[in-house]
């Protein structure tokens, strides 16, 4: 797919988005919008979502391979006392690739799924969350998991004001189980992320995503930019999300030319 192509793709996305936004905000208050948009915006928020993240990457690798990843992310805080919840997040992966392998062929499968559970204050000027992160060896094709059970700490530290939201999801895996023979894991992860929401609901948002396989020293870093917009379908508000998705760092037969990041939330807010 060519880059111009691929650029009228993420700005027609983008229309939709803003056009479903406004329609949203005529069926909302704007403070309602707003709130919906920042609680997306913050990983630890008390709202129940289902987020379908699909990011697909061109021009891996010598072999020029393309890679299909569907996150289905599934978020649903409990109340544990008056003054914490505890914030359960689900990621499931499903990765379709081509020409990505040394042998050139390819693979459609489930990846590892992770599961992580943050403690979080309620109440907070400063909103922050912690607790462990599970990473279970699910991938049914061995070119996409690590055949080990892992686990270590995740943590979020983020503060909105004035309709911004800065910060940072950290979390680090070390396998305690599993296949031996894949070896032991140890793998890093870091986020800052900047964003913005408008009172009708709109908004940006900017991260990096940084892996760091400290194992054999691999990092891999992307960029992303979607623009996000809300509408409802039926009773539910959905926000919808486009934009880049740029490889920065990766080993030469990993790294990508250019990607694409579209997002599809459902929300039950409460």
């Amino acid at each position: 797919m060519k880059i111009k192509t691929i650029l009228l793709l993420l700005f027609g996305l983008l229309v939709v988005s803003l056009n479903s936004n406004i329609s949203f905000a005529q069926k909302t208050t704007a403070p309602d919008a707003e709130k919906l948009a920042l609680a997306l915006a913050n990983p630890v928020a008390n709202l129940i979502s289902v987020p379908f993240q699909n990011n697909t990457v061109w021009g891996i690798g010598e072999n020029n391979g393309s890679q299909n990843v569907l996150n289905i992310q599934p978020v649903i805080p409990i109340g544990l006392t008056k003054g914490i919840n505890m914030i359960n997040r689900i990621i499931v992966p499903v990765i379709s690739q081509f020409n990505v392998t040394p042998d050139g062929t390819s693979q459609n499968a489930l990846a590892d799924i992770q599961y992580s559970i943050f403690f979080s204050p309620k109440v907070s000027k400063v909103i922050w969350g912690v607790g462990p992160i599970m990473s279970f060896p699910s991938a049914t094709n061995t070119y996409l998991g690590s055949g080990r059970f892992s686990i270590g700490p995740t943590g979020v530290l983020l503060y909105q004001t004035n309709g911004w939201t800065m910060g940072a999801l950290i979390n680090q895996f070390w396998s305690v189980g599993g296949n031996p023979d894949r070896g032991n894991q140890t793998q890093g992860y870091l986020q800052p992320f900047l964003g913005y929401a408008w009172k009708s609901g709109g908004g940006f948002t900017l991260n990096a995503e940084m892996t760091q396989n400290w194992k054999v020293k691999r990092t891999q870093t992307y960029m992303n930019l979607v623009f996000s917009g809300l509408t409802k379908l039926g009773k539910f508000p959905v926000q919808f999300a486009a934009g880049p998705r740029i490889p920065i760092a990766a080993l030469p037969e990993l790294k990508g030319y250019f990607g694409v990041r579209a997002v599809m939330t459902f929300l039950f807010p409460k």
